[in-house]
């Protein structure tokens, strides 16, 4: 799919390692290293869980609303549980929400083992077509 090809090249994303492994309106899964994105103690940056997170909704609303409608993110959150310093982080999107102009993800970040590392949510906006 050329529009997820596209979405999921981003500057951004590839700057963070993020690796996109499973992608439809409905549930994505990308993976992350940590290594390079962490903070100067050494952790996973916080700022770095939420770049995945918005990546995979971005993608999951992008996918949902089809390749002729901009997306922006207008809302986004994330609890960070637990601290990751080695290895990779994987981010599960579930879908909350679809709809016409709205979408919205919860994402699920966990660590090698296995533990929930971060919580997110964002909610994007389907924008109107423009001539």
């Amino acid at each position: 799919m050329e529009i997820l090809r596209e979405r999921g090249q981003g500057a951004l994303d590839r700057k963070m390692g993020i690796e996109l492994l499973e992608a439809s309106p409905q549930r994505l899964v990308a993976t992350m290293p940590v290594e390079g994105n962490t903070q100067p103690l050494g952790l996973l940056h916080g700022g770095a869980n939420v770049v995945l997170a918005e990546s995979l909704g971005s993608i999951g609303t992008q996918l949902h609303a089809g390749p002729d409608r901009m997306i922006v993110g207008v809302d986004i959150n994330a609890t960070h549980h637990n601290s990751a310093t080695t290895g990779i982080v994987t981010a599960v999107a579930t879908a909350v929400s679809l709809g016409k102009t709205m979408c919205c993800y919860e994402i699920v970040i966990t660590n090698e083992k296995g533990d929930r590392t971060c919580t997110a949510r964002i909610t994007c906006l389907i924008l109107a077509k423009r001539d």
